[in-house]
């Protein structure tokens, strides 16, 4: 995996939900933002790649922006921040391996017809003219 973190940019905001009055002093949770299009760390190919799979968590400005909140830390949510667009990133460029097409075995045709058989007689059992 390539470590484009010298290119994330954070942004801090308070955090909301329980935590009285400390909540509302100390500014906790943690926005990664990541701008896709101008990144060094992916070639081309890559950066369509990620646009594609992650459309709904980019921008107009091309920024990938992953937020997190968790923890009471800003230094832990910094860093769980990161880990998440790193997995993101990861699983975007991950291209699926191709599927091996394998022939039927004879034997398992062979089921598959004997069951046909077997339930097409049982059918004209059911019929009256029989």
């Amino acid at each position: 995996m390539k470590d484009f973190s010298s290119e994330v940019s954070y942004k801090t905001s308070r955090s909301g939900g329980k935590g009285g009055q400390h909540v509302n002093k100390v500014e906790t949770a943690v926005e990664a933002w990541w701008n896709v299009d101008e990144s060094a760390a992916f070639s081309p190919e890559e950066k369509i790649w990620i646009i594609d799979k992650l459309a709904n968590r980019i921008n107009k400005e091309s920024y990938l922006i992953v937020k997190c909140s968790e923890t009471r830390s800003q230094a832990d949510n910094k860093e769980r921040a990161l880990k998440k667009m790193l997995r993101l990133v990861e699983k975007a460029i991950t291209r699926p391996k191709k599927r091996k097409l394998t022939k039927i075995p004879a034997a398992a045709k062979e089921k598959r017809l004997e069951a046909k058989r077997f339930k097409s007689l049982k059918k004209k059992m059911r019929r009256s003219e029989w």
